[in-house]
């Protein structure tokens, strides 16, 4: 899952911040449930903790997105994986 914002994953900087996704939900706060709801084909959760860096290229096919009560949960799951208090 992308985390980066649309301009910088736009512009001429060639690589964007990502969540791996998982099958696998250990319930922690810095995991956020995605699913069907947000064009997943299963239950999985968005990691946190796992935060990579990747070019731009490497990002293929558009498979859904969060509503704004996901992005919610996903801004406080990166505030407390990144320990930033609010």
């Amino acid at each position: 899952m992308v985390v980066s914002r649309q301009i910088l994953i736009d512009s001429k900087y060639g690589t964007v911040v990502c969540a791996p996704v998982y099958s696998s939900n250990s319930g922690l706060a810095s995991q956020v449930r995605v699913g069907p709801d947000e064009g997943l084909k299963q239950m999985c959760a968005v990691q946190c903790d796992g935060l990579v860096s990747i070019r731009n290229s490497e990002l293929t096919d558009f498979v859904g997105s969060l509503s704004d009560g996901k992005l919610a949960q996903l801004a406080s799951a990166l505030r407390v994986a990144l320990a930033i208090e609010e």
